[in-house]
């Protein structure tokens, strides 16, 4: 089966990680445009310039964003359509881990930065893509006028073992599981087909220096195929939940997490 995908990505998180593997693989795979999103801007510059100077006939646009922000997440979308016309493909993968605190010992404060980020940024953009998609014209049966893939997490569909004391995220991981099942049934027939990957253990940038350390041993041990995923086997199953391949997907919360949660 060949993914292949066309048109114009709009990336959260786009400068590092699941975002930025996710960019090249559509890159690498026939997409046209890229939008990449994120805070940090000279991450995006490097990302811009590596995709160019290996994909010259992608054009790469980089915005500078809090996903958290309401105007800045609706003037980045509008930017991108300024600039490309539209948008085919959304892909909301900014999101932080937060603090390990239990919740007894956490602070609101705490809770509202990841709950901020990780679930209300999602919505932000989310909303922002299909208010532009509903504007669009439909590509066809499997494509329709737009695809939305959101990045939520394994313990967005279950807890994480006792010592994990990550509540918020746990939450907003779960939230973004519900928020997509609600608007892939509410706008379907509106030809946007909105999907969520639930990635496991990933070695990217969050969590590489527990890697090195050790520290994350014993959840590899947990996991059956006992090791972390490599970034490039979740841009992989991203680019399939982008394409055509999974027209039939709607509503979907793919996991991809080395059997951790079976």
């Amino acid at each position: 089966m060949t993914c292949h995908v066309r048109g114009i990505a709009f990336i959260t998180g786009g400068a590092s990680g699941i975002g930025k593997s996710t960019a090249f693989a559509l890159a690498q795979n026939g997409i046209s445009g890229l939008a990449l999103v994120d805070l940090n801007l000279s991450l995006l510059e490097n990302v811009q310039t590596e995709i160019q100077s290996q994909h010259p006939d992608v054009d790469v646009e980089i915005l500078q964003v809090n996903v958290a922000d309401e105007s800045s997440v609706d003037t980045a979308v509008q930017k991108t359509v300024e600039h490309f016309g539209h948008i085919d493909i959304g892909v909301n993968c900014a999101g932080i881990s937060g603090n390990p605190t239990s919740t007894h010992q956490m602070s609101l404060t705490e809770w509202k930065k990841v709950i901020d980020i990780n679930q209300t940024g999602v919505w932000l953009c989310q909303r922002a893509l299909i208010r532009q998609m509903l504007t669009q014209e439909s590509r066809g049966t499997r494509e329709g006028r737009g695809v939305i893939v959101n990045v939520s997490s394994m313990f967005g569909v279950g807890g994480p073992p006792g010592p994990f004391g990550i509540p918020h995220y746990t939450a907003a991981k779960h939230a973004v599981v519900g928020l997509t099942k609600m608007d892939a049934k509410a706008y379907s027939r509106d030809g946007i087909r909105i999907n969520a990957i639930c990635p496991g253990f990933v070695d990217t940038p969050i969590i590489k220096e527990q890697i090195e350390s050790g520290s994350m041993d014993a959840q590899f041990q947990m996991t059956p195929i006992g090791r972390p995923a490599q970034v490039e086997e979740i841009s992989d199953a991203m680019l399939f939940l982008c394409s055509s391949a999974s027209s039939y997907m709607c509503g979907a919360a793919l996991v991809v997490d080395g059997g951790f949660t079976v």
